[in-house]
Order: C-alpha cells, then sequence, then structure tokens
C-alpha cells in the first residue's frame, strides 16, 4: 500500500509539474502540438512594435510574448521581400532557391528580367494571315527553386493551408490547399498596371511606371474610351485586347453612370464601385479571357479623373494558375465575392504619381484590409487542423508609403502629411487584433506563431550607385553628356566597363566568359577589383553629413550557398539606416548625382543592411534557438510533424519538439 501510495505521489508531483511548465509557456506541451497556426505579417519591424506596446495599443502581441516567447528574426540578404519569403518557405538561402532580388541580370544582353516568375508564349505556332494558331501550349514557371515546406508535408499527409503566401507564383505543384501571393500577377502580366482616365493635361505627358494615363474627351457630358486588357498572342503583332467603357456624366447631382461590360454602376464624386467584370474577346466571344477591376470616381471639375484598379484575374473563372487544387480560388469566391488576386493589391503607385492622395490611399488599403478579414474568416471556419499559414501585406505597403507622415525628419515630411501622423500605429494595432481574433478561434492545443520578413527603416536620401561606379571610373559612357537620359544601359560602353548595378542591391562585375562584353577577367583581377570596390563603398560618406551611406558589402560566396550561386550578384550592398538604392539605379540608369533627398511618396524601406531591419517573431510556445532566422521554418515545421529535413536546409528546429 506504501509502495502504491508512493507511485500516486509521484505521479501526483509529475501532473503538476507538466501543468505549471505549460502556465508558464503559455502554449500547449511538446506531445500535444500538432496544430501550427502561422500569422505572417510582411514588414513588421521590432522597434516600431515595441514602441507601439509599450504605448498599450498591442495587448494581443503582449500576451503572446509575456506568456511564450518574442525575438528579432533575422530576414535574408538582402531583405528583400521575395528573397526573405523564398528563404522561409524553402529554409536555405539565395545560393539554393535562386531568389537574390526582384531584379535580375540577363547576362547576354545586361538586361532586367523579373526574378520570380516567367511566362512564355507556345513556341511552335502557324500563321494564317494576320492569325497565330499555337501548336504548343505556353508555359508560366516558377522560378524559385526547390522544395516548400508545405510540399514535405505531403509525404505523411498532413493536411495545410498556405494563403497568399508570397514567391510562390504560380504555386508549386502539392496535394494541399494553398494560394499565390506577392508576385503573382495582373491581366496584363505586371505586377500591378492601374488605369487613369482624364482631361486634365497635366498627366498627359507623363510615363508611368506601375500605371497607364489614358487621355479622354468630354463631349456633351459623355466619355467613351476603352479598358487596355491584355496581348492578343492569337494576332500577329499582338494588339491589345480592347474592353468598351462609357461615361454619361449628371453634372448637377456630380454623378456617374458607367457602362463596364455587362455592368452598370452609379457612382458619386469620390465614390468606389464595386468590382465589375470584363470579358476581352480572344476569337470573339468563344474564347474569352476574364478579369475584375474596381473604379473610383475622383472627381468631375475642373477636370474628369477617374481611377481604375489594376486589371486583375478573375478568382471566379482564372486565366492563369492562383491555387491549388485549381478550384479553391473559385470556392473562396462562392464565399466572399469578388477579391483582388493581384500580389501586391496596395496601390503605391498611384499614391507616388498623385493620383491618389493620402486619404484615397488609405482608404484604398483599408479596403484591401476588410476584404483580408473576410478572407480570414472564411478561412478559420473551415480549419480543422494541420498546418495553416495566413498573409497579411497592409504594414508593409503602408510603411512604405507613410513613413513620411510619422517622421517629422523626413525630408518629405509636410503638415498635409502629418494629418495622418498615427496611421502606420493605427495598422499595427489593427494586426494585434487580428492575432487576437485568431488566437480566440483556434482549437486548442495550437502552437501559435507571428512572425515578419523583415523590418522598416525611414528612407530618407537615395543612393545611384550606377552614377557611383560612372564617377569611380567602373562604367564608362558613350555620351558622358547624355547622362541621366538613358534607361536599361542603353548609354554604356560596355568593353570598357569593369563593373554595374542592376536590382535594388546588386553589383555585378562585368566578367569575360560570363557577360556579353565581359571586360574583366577571371581569377586574380577579378578578386583585386572586388575587394577595390567593397573597400571604396564602405569608405563613402554623405556629403552633407558625414555619415557612412553603406553598413555592409556582402561578397556572394561568402553568404550564399548552393548551385544557384553562380547566378548571383557578385556584391550585395547592404545600406546604413536612412539610405537605399535607387529606382534608376535599380533598373540600369543613372543621376547626375550620387546622393539625392528623397522627396516621394515611398518613404520607408528595408533594402538595406541585414542586421539593420530583422524581422520578428512571437509564439505562444518557448523558442529554444538563439538568433532565430527565417530559414529556421522549415525545419521547425518538419521537426514538429516528424518529418526528416533535407539535405542542404540551412535551419534549425526553433523549439524542443
Amino acid at each position: 500500500m506504501k509502495t502504491f501510495l508512493a507511485v500516486i505521489l509521484f505521479l501526483l508531483i509529475a501532473f503538476i509539474l507538466v501543468s505549471m511548465d505549460g502556465c508558464r509557456s503559455g502554449g500547449p506541451s511538446p506531445a500535444e502540438v500538432k496544430n501550427v497556426v502561422i500569422l505572417g505579417v510582411d514588414g513588421m519591424d521590432p522597434q516600431l512594435l515595441e514602441r507601439f506596446a509599450a504605448k498599450g495599443r498591442m495587448p494581443n502581441f503582449e500576451r503572446l510574448m509575456s506568456e511564450g516567447s518574442y525575438s528579432p528574426l533575422v530576414s535574408s540578404t538582402p531583405p528583400q521581400s521575395p528573397v526573405a519569403w523564398s528563404n522561409f518557405i524553402t529554409g536555405t538561402d539565395p545560393g539554393s532557391h535562386g531568389i537574390f532580388d526582384f531584379i535580375h541580370c540577363d547576362h547576354d544582353d545586361y538586361m532586367p528580367t523579373f526574378s520570380a516568375a516567367l511566362v512564355e508564349d507556345p513556341e511552335k505556332t502557324l500563321r494564317i494571315g494576320s492569325w497565330v494558331i499555337p501548336l504548343s501550349s505556353g508555359r508560366v514557371e516558377l522560378l524559385r527553386r526547390g522544395d516548400a515546406f508545405w510540399q514535405l508535408l505531403d509525404q505523411k499527409n498532413i493536411p495545410y493551408l498556405i494563403f497568399r503566401i508570397p514567391s510562390n507564383f504560380p504555386p508549386v505543384e502539392s496535394r494541399g490547399t494553398t494560394t499565390s501571393g506577392m508576385g503573382t500577377p495582373d491581366l496584363l502580366g505586371t505586377y500591378g498596371t492601374f488605369s487613369f482616365y482624364t482631361d486634365d493635361p497635366s498627366f498627359g505627358n507623363l510615363d508611368i511606371s506601375g500605371g497607364q494615363v489614358i487621355s479622354v474627351t468630354v463631349e456633351n457630358d459623355k466619355v467613351e474610351t476603352y479598358f487596355l486588357g491584355p496581348e492578343n498572342t492569337f494576332k500577329v503583332d499582338k494588339p491589345s485586347l480592347r474592353e468598351p467603357l462609357v461615361i454619361h456624366l449628371d453634372r448637377d447631382n456630380k454623378t456617374a453612370k458607367i457602362i463596364a461590360g455587362d455592368d452598370t454602376v452609379i457612382l458619386s464624386e469620390g465614390e468606389w464601385s464595386d468590382w465589375i467584370t470584363l470579358e476581352f474577346e480572344v476569337l470573339g466571344k468563344l474564347n474569352t479571357v476574364s478579369g475584375i477591376v474596381r473604379l473610383y470616381l475622383k472627381s468631375f471639375a475642373p477636370y474628369f479623373q477617374l481611377y481604375s484598379t489594376p486589371i486583375n484575374i478573375n478568382p471566379a473563372d482564372p486565366a492563369l494558375p492562383i491555387s491549388t487544387p485549381p478550384s479553391f480560388c473559385k470556392e473562396l469566391y462562392d464565399k466572399i465575392g469578388y477579391y483582388y488576386t493581384q500580389g501586391m493589391p496596395e496601390d503605391t503607385k498611384a499614391l507616388e504619381w498623385g493620383v491618389f492622395n493620402d486619404a484615397e490611399f488609405i482608404e484604398q488599403v483599408d479596403f484591401v484590409f476588410a476584404e483580408r478579414m473576410r478572407m480570414l474568416d472564411a478561412i478559420l471556419d473551415q480549419y480543422r487542423g494541420g498546418l495553416l499559414f495566413f498573409y497579411f501585406s497592409t504594414l508593409d505597403q503602408s510603411t512604405h508609403m507613410l513613413w513620411r507622415n510619422m517622421d517629422p525628419k523626413h525630408p518629405a515630411h509636410t503638415p498635409e502629411a502629418a494629418r495622418y501622423i498615427n496611421q502606420i500605429e493605427n495598422y499595427y494595432a489593427r494586426l494585434d487584433s487580428v492575432l487576437g481574433v485568431v488566437r480566440e478561434r483556434l482549437p486548442e492545443n495550437t502552437l501559435l506563431i507571428a512572425m515578419s520578413d523583415h523590418g522598416f527603416g525611414p528612407f530618407y536620401k537615395k543612393f545611384h550607385l550606377n552614377t557611383w561606379l560612372y564617377q569611380n571610373g567602373y562604367v564608362t559612357l558613350r555620351d558622358p553628356s547624355e547622362i541621366g537620359q538613358h534607361p536599361l544601359f542603353r548609354n554604356v560602353f560596355w568593353r570598357r566597363t569593369r563593373a554595374f548595378g542592376l536590382g535594388i542591391n546588386g553589383l555585378y562585375i562585368n566578367l569575360r566568359g560570363r557577360d556579353d562584353q565581359g571586360s574583366v577577367k577571371p581569377g586574380e583581377e577579378y578578386d583585386q577589383l572586388v575587394n577595390e570596390i567593397t573597400e571604396k563603398l564602405l569608405a563613402y560618406r554623405d556629403p552633407e553629413t558625414g555619415e557612412p551611406v553603406v553598413k555592409e558589402v556582402y561578397r556572394r560566396e561568402n553568404v550564399y550557398h548552393g548551385e544557384a550561386s553562380d547566378t548571383a550578384p557578385d556584391l550585395v550592398v547592404g545600406f546604413h539606416r536612412g539610405y537605399r538604392g535607387s529606382d534608376e539605379s535599380a533598373l540600369g540608369g543613372f543621376g547626375k548625382e550620387i546622393l539625392t533627398t528623397n522627396l516621394g511618396k515611398w518613404t520607408g524601406d528595408h533594402c538595406i543592411a541585414t542586421d539593420v531591419v530583422p524581422g520578428i517573431i512571437a509564439s505562444n510556445y518557448p523558442i529554444l534557438a538563439e538568433d532565430p532566422a527565417l530559414t529556421d521554418f522549415t525545419a521547425t515545421i518538419l521537426n514538429i510533424y516528424e518529418i526528416d529535413v533535407p539535405e542542404g536546409n540551412k535551419g534549425r528546429p526553433l523549439f524542443d519538439f
């Protein structure tokens, strides 16, 4: 009897200790964890999170941090979203997954190429008059290499739902449910091209990247124009498909009757439409391509101004693959109606070019956020266990555009901008409420992780890398008097050029045997040049302040590992906080000065040195690994589900399961 009582007492004490340990961690015990929910919040910054938490704006994050764990999260090199999320997805660095920047270099002609995906027309065709008949299929290819962690879950039939994850267009073949996110194009095949219809002559001469201005004429209070759709690849000259757009203006009531496709809508000035369906006829009504848009009637006077979102792929009838199984995007449409399928729906370009003001941009961001909440509600309704990943883009896109509003030190901070000084803080608070909603609706014994791919900092000045290379003798121009007038390296004398910048952080050596007109010999000459450029970049100082501009110059063999390393930039430039590479230089352009003040709207950024902008990780279970990194997630997830980690994976399990 004494032995029996001793055993009972031992078991009781053990149970109490285990229960106490579970209370301390605020989460499930290791043996119970099979349900995993990851809330991916693009661009959540640890400094901002902690600042707003100290003000009492982040109670759900504070609870998660105190009951479980919290840490900065090591991002990618460079800390760009497509690179960072590829690290997260594969558990490897860019040397293995092959995504180094938004932009890569075609060494045959020095032209920029999109890094994420490739869309090709059919190779075999038959020409009959002005028609081109395809004899083979076209191709849409994801360029990221390596298995995604959810593909490895298929080994044990683990259920999963991966929602709008970046760097996954087209969605990789898998047995679970996935949708593509950042990197998903609009119907034109771009990252997002809005349309702006106006008779305002000040917009007539603008060459807008990310948008198209369509000049219109108002006659008898009527506008007749069109939606510019995708190319008709069945025609020899590939003309853009068009769909009529007719607007009748009622100036007395400041309303417009808009006839678009089969839809007729009435809009007041300053009002948005719901989604409108467009059918572009390729071969008559028997062969159409479907898209959806929302319209915003900006003004009647003194000029007519109508904004149209990029033409999104219609989720009810997708022209390109955006989910697995292919039917899932339609199932979601059946639950919540039409929705943005474009990878980056917040229209930063419309704000940059003055088509939106701050209030209009914020209204559009709010619409995207509300739509994402309807999606989250539908997804949580059907979640029955396994792995769930759900993604929010709100913080990333709004912090890019509204940093100047909250930062009085930013040169673009104005009294008008200060009206929205708390807007970023408000978005952090909204994401905190999302965390609360998710936590309340999870099954018991669920491992909950909130994470971000990178943080944020101010973008005060633009560094024109190609201009620096030119002024230091590494680039030769055919006509120096025309500097700044030619994009895409059109003024470069390649045979006398030794290095060039392409992409936001990339620097390439013009190497013999690799580049079409390479001038630098591999080996000793290459090494000497790389070392020389590195030393000079690190020594460069801001002429106005004397501060260093470049914090780190990463040599590719020191930061990348894997078969794709040979396709990486030779050097990756990591800037100090406050500086970033210019958009002009990223696309092979040159400025007249090396540093220029950033007076635009895009005023927050993260494409700088990796250690300056870590992401965050917070969990209801203690993190045991020091310095957790994006590359640790694959190993962590596979460890939970007792699946072997593939050879070449860079990560470690973050939790002791």
